[in-house]
């Protein structure tokens, strides 16, 4: 058991290393993108590698949830942005994000998402929480790809509130939605400052 858990570390490793050779530039700390589908698809693909972002569908959400497609998936993969963070994530992930969500049990599945533009901070410790406050555990990550699903709680990464984001360890340990956050590119963490969530419409 302990032998393979130290083989699935050290394959983790290995995929990190080659999406950090290709990883994307970090976010501009003070320019907002475009509203239009063109500008939103190409911020939203950058959140992955370009072999995964050159097949990968787009969608959006608007005010009530509710999907749009811009482009249909090829290879599995969905782009899209959640409260104003970039993400690529498989068939498997997106399921546990609908289930989050909706607070349902998450599918007992490996899932696999990319986040290689960083994201803008949430509650280590409440899987509900859309801003920071005092006692809710905030933490900023920088280049990253989630793995959600029976694999992500098997790594024997640290389930700690407040974990050093530039080495893996699994968020919202003890509830339902654990996953294990991976840092790429060495850890880097990008220049945009955390901010507070938005509702849905953060998503257009």
């Amino acid at each position: 058991m302990r032998f393979a858990r130290i083989l699935s570390i050290c394959f983790l490793a290995l995929a990190c290393l080659a999406i950090a050779q290709d990883k994307p530039a970090a976010k501009p700390a003070a320019k907002k993108a475009g509203t239009s589908d063109a500008a939103y698809s190409t911020k939203a693909l950058s959140a992955a590698p370009a072999g995964i972002r050159k097949d990968a569908g787009v969608v959006k959400f608007d005010k009530d949830g509710k999907m749009q497609t811009i482009r249909e998936s090829k290879n599995g993969y969905t782009c899209f942005m959640m409260l104003g963070d970039d993400m690529c994530a498989d068939a498997n992930s997106m399921a546990f994000f609908d289930a989050m969500m909706n607070k349902k049990d998450p599918p007992d599945k490996l899932g696999i998402t990319y986040m290689l533009r960083g994201d803008n901070g949430a509650s280590n410790t409440d899987p509900t929480a859309d801003k920071k406050t005092a006692d809710n555990h905030w933490i900023v990550t920088g280049p990253h790809i989630m793995i959600v699903g029976p694999a992500a709680k098997s790594l024997g990464l640290t389930d700690t509130a407040d974990p050093d984001p530039s080495q893996p360890y699994l968020m919202w340990a003890n509830t339902p939605y654990a996953h294990a956050m991976i840092p790429v590119g060495g850890g880097a963490m990008h220049a945009t400052a955390a901010k507070p969530a938005g509702d849905m419409t953060d998503m257009k």
